[in-house]
């Protein structure tokens, strides 16, 4: 009887440890897919400002994508808590072996993107074209290439 208990025992241990690992797999695949989806959603916003800036068009109206641009990149450092290296994701060990450097280049990216939140509030074209064209090679770019898998 103590031995069929002790097995019972053994396996509701057992059992709650893979429920366990199987929550923290699932939470884990879920804030991979956000960072996923948010990242996809930066580059949408990227490709909808492309033309009007190509175009010397008016900036104002891309007020909005700079402002959910500023809020998600706000929560960016937290959407890479640690575990969150495996599964489908391109992220590079670099960021959690280097995270205060992750977060540097992401304050960085802060302060571009409110620097352009101003230009378009001020619908400066020249300015804002200047300071969109150097978004991508100095400041996505460079978070990119230490921390992504191409």
């Amino acid at each position: 009887m103590l031995a069929a208990l002790g097995l019972l025992a053994l396996a509701g241990v057992a059992l709650a440890e893979v429920a366990f690992a199987q929550g923290a797999a699932t939470g884990t695949a879920e804030v991979i897919a956000q960072r996923r989806a948010g990242l996809k959603r930066m580059g949408q916003h990227m490709e909808a400002m492309k033309p009007v800036v190509e175009a010397g068009g008016e900036v104002k109206s891309l007020e909005p994508r700079i402002d959910d641009m500023i809020t998600w990149f706000r929560g960016l450092p937290a959407l890479f808590p640690p575990g969150s290296d495996a599964g489908d994701t391109k992220a590079l060990p670099a960021i959690w072996q280097d995270f205060g450097r992750f977060e540097s280049l992401d304050q960085a990216l802060l302060g571009q993107l409110a620097q352009m939140k101003q230009a378009a509030a001020a619908d400066d074209k020249t300015g804002f074209a200047t300071l969109y064209k150097s978004l991508g090679p100095q400041y996505c770019g460079t978070c990119h290439r230490p921390f992504r898998a191409r």
